[in-house]
């Protein structure tokens, strides 16, 4: 099938097929595509899909994109321990539909897959930082089913003779993220402290925990800078190499907000981690790339705390 011919004014930009794009990071991706410098620019789909309905991805693309990023899945760990089927359902069976009606399409553009730093499962302390050489261990029905997307997504590659790459994200922090997620939690309640809507409390789990988060703008950069200078075949920690406590960056927000506070631990809350420091290697994609994080904690912090203003307001 011939490709149809690009209007002039757009020749420059590649074409950007984005899977997940109403969540978290896929807004932010949104953002960055909306730049006048990106490179890229976004495919839209041409109709509604679902990945576990192979049928609604039938002829999804008017025109062909020149790479995808495949955010979109099922990433709720006790969601995940509840229903395992349906997790694999949309985690592995769709990716392995999008591939297959990619294929059909006549795709062979750069395919990159976003796993997951929970495919390392339990790693000692003795071998953090974590690079991609830490044989994965998953734990949960969710990391299972990142790192049989993992291979699924590789083999794919190799068979179809496309650049596959993979991305294993850390924790990511940053502004428009649920509250169902430990920082933006405790910045949603935070600033309901500092408007008078809440008594001067923190309801809190677990958290004398070591994470390493990594500022979703960064995310964001990273998986451009691979779409253009990742090797096919590999795959890429994507972290701030840096382990910081829970109860630090609580403190942190606490006092950019100029918050007096009490920390209460919440039983609804408190699932002991088996893993209780986490700390990443990003030096594969740094020394690939060139990438490296820019965003500092106390930038996303501010962030973050401007961001849950507007929306208590709401």
């Amino acid at each position: 099938m011939l490709r149809k011919p690009r209007p002039r004014g757009r020749c420059l930009k590649k074409r950007l097929f984005v899977t997940g794009l109403s969540g978290f990071v896929g807004q932010h991706i949104q953002s960055r595509l909306a730049s006048p410098d990106s490179a890229w620019e976004l495919l839209p789909a041409a109709s509604r899909f679902d990945l576990t309905d192979p049928d609604s991805l039938i002829d999804l693309w008017p025109h062909m994109p020149d790479a995808v990023i495949h955010l979109a899945g099922q990433t709720f760990v006790p969601e995940a321990f509840r229903d395992p089927a349906r997790t694999f359902d949309i985690n592995l069976l769709g990716t392995l539909n999008l591939l297959q009606a990619l294929k059909a399409r006549g795709f062979q553009g750069t395919f990159l897959y976003v796993s997951s730093g929970d495919v390392y499962g339990q790693v000692s302390e003795n071998d953090l930082p974590i690079t991609e050489q830490q044989a994965p261990c998953p734990r949960n029905p969710y990391a299972v089913s990142k790192i049989s997307a993992e291979f699924l997504s590789l083999q794919w590659g190799l068979s179809e003779g496309w650049p596959v790459l993979v991305a294993r994200p850390f924790n990511h922090i940053g502004t428009g993220q649920k509250d169902s997620f430990v920082i933006a939690s405790a910045a949603r309640q935070i600033i309901r402290i500092k408007q008078g809507l809440q008594a001067p409390q923190l309801e809190v789990g677990d958290i004398d925990v070591s994470r390493d988060f990594l500022d979703v703008g960064d995310v964001v950069s990273a998986y451009f800078a691979l779409l253009e200078k990742g090797q096919a075949g590999q795959v890429y920690n994507i972290c701030s190499g840096r382990e910081q406590s829970i109860r630090s960056l609580i403190e942190q927000l606490a006092d950019l907000a100029e918050v007096t506070m009490q920390l209460v631990q919440d039983p609804a809350r408190m699932r002991r981690a088996d893993q209780r420091r986490v700390c990443g290697s990003h030096a594969r994609l740094t020394k690939t790339t060139g990438c490296a994080p820019e965003i500092t904690t106390q930038q996303s912090l501010r962030a973050i705390l401007s961001d849950w203003e507007k929306r208590v307001k709401q």
